[in-house]
């Protein structure tokens, strides 16, 4: 049973990745058959720390891909003022009954060419985007005529 601590991080985590809804997967191996690296959505973040989510399928058996391998999840979203990179264990997910599940937890069929990829987080960084403060109309003057007459560190002479 996960501390009282622990539940809320991973629901504070849970609440930021479905809030921005798609991360870049990299698929870290170095193996020379494997899940590519893709824009991923439709993310669903379980209790136990794993996010799922559907890939897309190399053009080889899925039996052949690396049965875990490490992952580097990137997720952003435009216009938000956190982003969050989250690292951990990857599992493709081969067993069709788990496939089903899965997808009609996400509300859609399972995709013929794609594979059920499981990412156990290990580790999660939250970043917070820092924001310009707001300006009104007459320090965006002063700023602009006082950047006129800056010349860097030359002293500025006027010609006469």
């Amino acid at each position: 049973m996960p501390s009282k601590q622990a539940a809320q991080q991973l629901e504070f985590l849970k609440n930021r990745i479905q809030n921005i809804g798609t991360a870049i997967f990299f698929n870290l191996s170095d193996s020379a058959l494997k899940v590519p690296t893709a824009i991923i959505a439709n993310l669903n973040v379980d209790t136990d720390g794993n996010v799922w989510f559907w890939a897309r399928k190399p053009n080889r058996k899925v039996q052949e891909l690396e049965s875990s391998f490490p992952v580097r999840l990137d997720f952003f979203k435009k216009g938000l003022d956190y982003f969050l990179q989250v690292s951990g264990k990857g599992y493709v997910v081969t067993d069709a009954a788990v496939c089903n599940t899965v997808a009609a937890a996400l509300g859609e069929p399972a995709m013929d060419n794609a594979v059920l990829v499981r990412v156990k987080m290990l580790k999660a960084e939250y970043f917070e985007t820092a924001t310009k403060p707001a300006t009104n109309w007459w320090q965006n003057t002063v700023q602009a005529v006082t950047n006129w007459f800056r010349t860097g560190t030359q002293p500025y002479y006027p010609a006469f």
